[in-house]
């Protein structure tokens, strides 16, 4: 057998050398809105330039990627110009340099066509052009809609059917969208739809369904050609109402950010309020509608409410209880509901339905109380009974949204029944079982609350 042999260890040697390991630079991504600028522009002189309209997107991240990052690029800078002219977009895509750090490299055009799908234009030489080759793209494609309503810059209404005659500068123009030049419209603007609208899903243009009801201002150019810029939009889904008729339901609102806060928003809404009473529909609702949204639809349907008689003596009799004082001394304080008949009046005459018009009812009765600070305390009672009332039911002397756990042999933890009563409209509201966290939770519910119904009574009175 052999045997190894022992070398004899050198005094002198050198220290043993430690080996060297090198890491590559590990890539943490960069946020998409970190590194993303998206302008507004209607002319190419504003392409680039320091005065372009930058809008502020709801959420960039969650296009690109589960983690919402770009991978891959260094000195990541893209610019995105939007036309409101022909709503084409064109992304200047600029980085020093480009290295898989582990993660790959983001594919950019492909995660920017999530957005901008067709509309996105490759060259930016080709999309300046658009600024003159698509310069009455709005108004050929409205051309065959229908004019429900104009409004002059002195704020007077009118009434117009016929396209061309109408002498004011802003006008509602209804089209169908299983319409072509309508469902072409709408798919220009499903990327400012993603973009601004948060939670939006682009509509079925195939569906005859849905209605595009779209806000437009008429001005004359420096030659006196007419020209048609968007304001804004609203899309109206029409359903089926048994036995014989319909309700609209209102799915999406925009208003494009230059146009917003000029009671623009506001308008549509009056014409669909009008759309609904003129056609008779059963109701005008909306979904899932945003807290900035609800403030302007409520403040619309006050205005109409405080104008509506059949009401007033419904709002003046609550207003007077209120007025005898010591409620919050109370027990138990009522919700102070409005009268099944005044529901009722309110939905075959406004089209207000009935989980809208509770919100406009608190409203009223705030309106009602003068001097306001002399009932305050007691206002405060009714809408704190009318918040646990929704939220916890019939814990609270009301019935509300309820979960029921039942058996199931399918996934136990996930077994349970959801139901509404039909007395009450609960909040949408998970409550912590803790009593004094449920309380604190409670209280910011009212205080939010109360603070809503202030805001728009302060409007209203500005009117």
């Amino acid at each position: 057998m052999g045997q190894k042999q022992q070398l004899t260890a050198d005094p002198i040697s050198e220290p043993k050398k430690r080996r060297r390991v090198g890491f590559s630079n590990i890539d943490v991504g960069i946020e998409a809105n970190q590194c993303i600028l998206i302008y507004l522009v209607s002319s190419k002189e504003e392409v680039g330039a320091s005065h372009s309209f930058h809008i502020s997107p709801v959420d960039l991240n969650s296009f690109f990627d589960e983690d919402g990052k770009i991978y891959g690029y260094n000195g990541l800078k893209i610019t995105i110009w939007v036309s409101s002219v022909s709503f084409h977009a064109f992304a200047d895509i600029k980085f020093q340099s480009t290295s898989d750090g582990g993660k790959g490299i983001t594919d950019l055009k492909s995660s920017l066509q999530r957005i901008f799908a067709d509309t996105l234009v490759d060259n930016k030489d080709d999309f300046l052009q658009t600024f003159s080759t698509e310069s009455h793209f709005v108004r050929s494609i409205i051309s065959d809609g229908e004019i429900l309503q104009h409004k002059t810059s002195n704020g007077h209404v009118d009434s117009n059917s016929h396209l061309g005659t109408a002498t004011s500068d802003v006008e509602v123009v209804r089209m169908v969208i299983g319409n072509t030049a309508a469902g072409h419209l709408y798919s220009r603007l499903v990327p400012l739809a993603l973009l601004l609208i948060d939670g939006s899903n682009p509509i079925d243009v195939d569906d005859p369904g849905w209605e595009l009801y779209v806000l437009i201002q008429k001005k004359s150019d420096e030659h006196g050609d007419p020209q048609h810029k968007l304001l804004g939009f609203t899309a109206v889904y029409r359903f089926y109402h048994y036995p014989d008729s319909t309700r609209l339901r209102l799915s999406q609102i925009l208003v494009l950010p230059p146009y917003q806060h000029k009671g623009y928003g506001g308008h549509l809404v009056e014409v669909l309020s009008n759309v609904a009473i003129l056609e008779d529909v059963y109701d005008l609702t909306v979904e899932e509608p945003l807290d900035y949204f609800q403030h302007v639809r409520t403040t619309v349907d006050i205005k109409r409410l405080l104008l509506f008689a059949p009401i007033q003596d419904a709002v003046n009799s609550t207003v007077s209880y209120l007025k005898q004082g010591k409620l919050s001394k109370k027990t138990h304080v009522p919700c102070f509901n409005p009268p099944v008949s005044a529901v009722e009046d309110v939905r075959k005459t406004l089209k207000i339905n009935r989980k809208q018009f509770l919100q406009c009812w608190e409203v009223l009765i705030y309106l009602g109380l003068d001097p306001v600070d002399k009932y305050m305390e007691d206002f405060v009672a009714i809408i704190t009974s009318r918040v646990k009332a929704d939220v916890l039911g019939k814990d609270s002397g009301s019935s509300g949204k309820k979960v029921v756990e039942v058996p199931s042999d399918y996934n136990p933890e996930m077994s349970f029944v959801m139901f509404r009563s039909q007395d009450s409209e609960a909040a949408r509201v998970w409550m912590d079982e803790n009593q004094t966290n449920q309380e604190e939770q409670l209280q910011q519910l009212v205080d939010e609350r109360v603070k809503e119904i202030k805001l728009i009574a302060q409007k209203v009175h500005h009117v």
